[in-house]
């Protein structure tokens, strides 16, 4: 150690400057020099480093041609051994004792350099450093006379700002050791930040362990990070960011680049093994200030920086140092002092020319502001590149470095004054195809129904509503056929346009945000609905208004002719609508369906790339949505209820064109299952658009095909294989839903709709025929009556035949009369005993005499003479003789005989009046 003070120290010759006037020429400009003779941690023997950069300044300077040859700096060498104590006592010392010095030279430790610096205004002396860059000393109000040639720690945050917006990086997050000189780069960084509008996503601070803190910068999902901290806590944090994979494709390092080399070998002290210590660090970007320019360019020594780095690299090869980045601002500092004080000498000169009296003399103070004035129109260039100040601070270069394959290799620089970025072309390597993102960019995706989907549920839509219109064909065509016109064609064709309504339906329920806009998706919110609504209560009402009419004709027990018309059965329909509209009015008044967007978890993409998929999905829907549905469920459930109700009542009505009871259940039981499958499905699949749009369109196709299937195929059938089948089954039957204890019979239909001409027309010819059969047993009943008269002693008893023929008029009777059929039925006068053959002659009766056998033949002859007229004329009004109005033929005669209700068959003896 003290042999380098020795060493040192001759270089430097005490000049004093006394006199008023200056020394004769050659001018000798004494300058302090105050460096640490010792190592300095982090950076080693500085003073040794640089040294033969400063002796080579020298020497240039000796040979530069005039004006520099008249004036020669001579250093006069302080040791401040990082010291603050000790550093300021040197500082003193070599105030007081030594020659008087114009400018002071270095300053490298961050304590000692802020302490002299403070006070050099006291002193008018002005510093100018080449190896202090904390920012601190950036601070012009506190350290006016502070200047030095190397950029500070804080220029690199203007080349970290550009190479930010280079590729269009907005959202950051910083990672710093919590020491002083980090935290003060990471506040001016957060201010170049905010000024740039680029978001700092967070910002952590580790002392010792940083894995918690990297933990949290991909909590916050942070993908450019820029790290302030040294080797020791680097290798920390790679090895952090190895075991939260946080490196690779997706994540860019920015750390400072003044480490030594190979630091990840030597400040290794984590349980990562250097190979992933490697993985994680492959791919950073370290940002520094650029040792010496990279332009071929004669600066003011007469050199390009690559020849003084060769005369420089000589010379400390020869003394068998290291060497040290600052060596060329140091080279470039003494060309800053030698330019300023020839500038001030030349100035002192002029001014004592012109002073009158010829004895001019400067102070201290003079000279200091001279020097400071002089410094800030500093502007050359030298082996650094472009040397100037702007508030005391070196306009540098900054040289960007990427980490590849375990060595660092320049990717670009940044030049200061002209606030430039230029990256070497096809140098930086991004571990992906791209670089990486500021964020994990999340694309939106909407998930829409997808077009081939849409396009079969269509086609097959298409194919129900040629199928309704084939229907509604068939209906119009055949209106005036019996089958058709008892089955309400007018109905039909409201059942029909139901059910297209409801087809139509479907497509609206596709179209969403990929193929209309937003504005009018939100319109069809409410058409679809609309739609909806309105063609399930026009196809349901129709279809329950006919089955109401059915059991309003058959309900009536009193028999009583009852016309209920199409126009009553519409406006029953219309009123069902009406109360859908007030609902729908009300609904689209107090809280319209309108376009909501629901977001889901982020996903990966499917294709592998650097960004998130965000899916959403459309949704109509309103403030209360759940009341509003539930109004329309409930109506329409009720609506379901009165329907199955109707068609159960209506169960036993046997008239197939008239009643489609038994279809309508069938109908509404499909429905019913397939709309609670369906809602049930719709709403656990509500995320899912191609899902729930399949299965309310298979729903709506299911129940709207079923339901025209179920009330028209039956009739396409029926008419061409059977066209009269209308007319051919006449007998209803109407039970009633309470029986009394004797189980009476049931009362027969006596009138149907008056409104089918064509019913009545075959009613009155059933009734002409069973006339004309009355009238012939008429005949057969005389001629008995003559046979009694003209041989009463031959025949004892009527013969059975003709006794048959009277059980056949008792018989229409009955069928004719249901009213009087008990009163008009003769008594079996053998209920309690075994009924005789007729024809034959009781034993017992034989030996009785006349008066005593009141069936003795005489008296049969004369009874059946004068009782078989009264029975005849009894019972003509009955059967139709006297007033066909008044007949009642419930049975058809062509209904087969298991269909009729023919009473048992009696032998009634004709008894005594």
């Amino acid at each position: 150690m003290d042999a380098w003070t020795q060493a040192l120290k001759i270089l430097v010759l005490f000049v004093w400057l006394r006199g008023p006037k200056l020394c004769e020429s050659p001018h000798t400009l004494p300058v302090m020099w105050i460096m640490p003779l010792t190592n300095y941690p982090g950076r080693g023997n500085l003073t040794a480093e640089v040294l033969p950069a400063v002796q080579l300044a020298l020497h240039h300077l000796k040979k530069h041609p005039s004006p520099f040859k008249n004036y020669e700096i001579q250093f006069h060498l302080e040791d401040s051994q990082c010291d603050n104590a000790k550093g300021l006592r040197a500082f003193f010392d070599a105030i007081c004792f030594g020659p008087k010095h114009l400018m002071i030279f270095g300053g490298v430790c961050p304590s000692v350099t802020s302490i002299i610096a403070e006070s050099l205004g006291g002193w008018n002396l002005v510093q100018l450093s080449f190896a202090a860059t904390t920012p601190v000393l950036a601070d012009k109000k506190k350290y006016p006379n502070f200047f030095r040639t190397v950029p500070s720690d804080n220029a690199v945050n203007p080349a970290v700002i550009k190479f930010l917006n280079h590729f269009n990086w907005s959202r950051v997050g910083t990672l710093t050791q919590d020491v002083q000189r980090f935290s003060e780069v990471r506040n001016d960084l957060t201010n170049e930040l905010e000024k740039a509008d680029i978001q700092i996503a967070d910002t952590e601070s580790f002392s010792n362990d940083p894995c918690i803190n990297v933990k949290k910068l991909k909590d916050n999902d942070v993908r450019i990070i820029i790290g302030q901290f040294d080797e020791t806590l680097a290798s920390k944090v790679f090895c952090c960011a190895y075991n939260l994979n946080m490196f690779g494709s997706k994540y860019q390092w920015i750390i400072p680049g003044w480490y030594q080399g190979n630091w990840w070998e030597q400040a290794n002290s984590t349980n990562c093994t250097t190979k992933k210590l490697l993985t994680a660090m492959e791919g950073y970007i370290s940002v520094d200030f650029l040792p010496l320019s990279t332009k071929q360019v004669k600066g003011i020594s007469q050199r390009t920086p690559q020849e003084y780095e060769r005369e420089y690299n000589k010379r400390r090869l020869q003394k068998g140092v290291e060497s040290s980045k600052f060596h060329g601002y140091a080279y470039d500092g003494i060309w800053v002092i030698a330019n300023t004080l020839k500038r001030v000498m030349e100035i002192l000169k002029q001014k004592e020319k012109f002073n009158r009296y010829r004895n001019f003399t400067a102070d201290d103070k003079e000279v200091g502001k001279i020097v400071l004035d002089i410094m800030n129109e500093t502007n050359f260039f030298g082996v650094t590149g472009q040397v100037m100040f702007r508030n005391g601070e070196r306009m540098g270069t900054i040289k960007f470095t990427q980490f590849q394959e375990g060595k660092e290799v320049k990717v670009g620089e940044y030049n200061a004054i002209a606030d430039v970025l230029e990256l070497i072309n096809n140098t930086i390597r991004f571990q992906g195809v791209e670089p990486p993102k500021d964020r994990t960019f999340v694309r939106l995706q909407r998930r829409h129904i997808n077009l081939p989907l849409y396009s079969i549920l269509s086609a097959i839509t298409i194919l129900g509503m040629f199928m309704a219109s084939a229907f509604l064909f068939f209906n119009i065509k055949n209106r005036n056929q019996k089958l058709i016109k008892m089955s309400s064609p007018y109905m039909n064709n409201l059942i029909i346009l139901g059910g297209m309504l409801s087809y139509a339906s479907i497509f609206l329920f596709g179209l969403d945000g990929s193929f209309v806009s937003d504005k009018v998706f939100e319109t069809l919110c409410t058409v679809r609905t609309w739609i909806l609504t309105v063609g399930y209560t026009t196809a349901f009402g129709a279809m329950f208004a006919k089955t109401w009419r059915v059991h309003a004709i058959f309900k009536n027990v009193k028999m009583k002719k009852k016309i209920i018309k199409d126009q009553k059965l519409l406006i029953i329909v219309g009123g069902m609508l009406l109360i859908d509209l007030c609902i729908l009015i009300c609904w689209q008044i107090v809280d319209p369906l309108k376009r909501t967007v629901e977001e889901y978890n982020l996903e990966a993409d499917p294709q592998g790339r650097d960004i998130a998929i965000r899916p959403f999905l459309e949704h109509c829907e309103n403030t209360h949505m759940t009341i509003w549905l539930g109004i329309v469920y409930a109506y329409k459930g009720l609506l379901m209820l009165f329907g199955c109700f109707l068609a159960w009542e209506t169960r036993n009505v046997s008239i197939p064109a008239l009643n489609d009871s038994k279809y309508i259940g069938m109908s509404v039981y499909n429905v019913g299952i397939m709309c609670i499958i369906g809602a049930a499905v719709s709403f656990l699949t509500r995320d899912q658009p191609n899902v729930q749009f399949c299965i309310v369109a298979l729903v709506i196709i299911f129940c709207s095909t079923i339901t025209l299937c179920l009330v028209f195929v039956p009739k396409l059938i029926t008419l061409r294989t059977n066209p009269d089948a209308a007319t051919q089954n006449r007998r209803f039957q109407f039970t009633q839903n309470q029986k009394k204890e004797d189980s009476k019979t049931s009362t027969s239909v006596t009138s149907v709709n008056q409104a089918n001409t064509s019913r009545l027309d075959g009613l009155q010819t059933d009734n002409h025929r069973l006339r004309m059969r009355i009238t012939e047993l008429d005949k057969e009943l005389e001629e008995v009556t003559m046979q009694l008269q003209d041989t009463p002693e031959k025949t004892p008893y009527i013969k059975q035949n003709h006794y048959q023929d009277i059980n056949n008029i008792l018989s229409i009777r009955n069928y004719t009369d249901g009213k009087e059929g008990d009163k008009s039925i003769l008594k079996n006068h053998h209920e309690q005993k075994p009924q005789a053959q007729w024809g034959s002659v009781d034993p017992s009766r034989t030996n009785k005499g006349p008066l005593e056998d009141i069936n003795s033949p005489e008296h049969i002859q004369r009874r059946l003479s004068l009782q078989l007229p009264i029975l005849h004329h009894a019972y003509l009004p009955s059967i139709g003789g006297v007033d066909a109005s008044c007949a009642s033929p419930s049975v058809s005669p062509s209904a087969s005989p298991r269909h009729r209700h023919v009473p048992p068959s009696y032998r009634v003896m004709v008894s005594g009046l």
